[in-house]
């Protein structure tokens, strides 16, 4: 695994934040709360240390949501322009980084895929589907 610096933001830039160290865990969450909270198939996060992790700009920003009934997850967010955000996972003892809000590559890939007796119903492996570099052409 790495160890160096790697550094993330929102959409809109008002929140940064950079990670230092070790690069833990970075795995596809299947789970209904994270296709929920991505709106997608599933959540692409990065495990790491909280003494990793630091924000740079735009903290009071940072909105959060933490269900009462969960043993782990919660979520943060851009209060402005609604992207995703880092965590800190209920137990405190790890940071989840939503990988699509990193700035540069964080030289690791994911190594697992959990919760995938939870994946939506409509899920179709990507592999399996047309490649596009840009959008696909017009039909008709």
């Amino acid at each position: 695994m790495s160890t160096y610096r790697v550094t993330g933001s929102c959409l809109c830039k008002k929140v940064t934040y950079v990670i230092t160290g070790h690069l833990g865990i970075f795995q596809y969450c299947n789970c209904s709360r994270c296709r929920k909270f991505t709106g997608s198939a599933f959540a692409s996060n990065l495990l790491i240390s909280p003494q990793d992790f630091k924000w740079l700009e735009g903290e009071p920003y940072v909105a959060n949501y933490e269900p009462l009934e969960t043993k782990h997850f919660a979520t943060s967010f851009c209060s402005h322009c609604g992207s995703s955000l880092p965590w800190v996972a209920k137990t405190g003892k790890a940071v989840v980084i939503p990988a699509g809000t990193l700035d540069d590559d964080p030289q690791i890939k994911p190594s697992q895929s959990i919760f995938c007796a939870s994946r939506g119903d409509w899920y179709v492996d990507p592999e399996s589907l047309p490649q596009h570099d840009e959008m696909p052409p017009r039909k008709g």
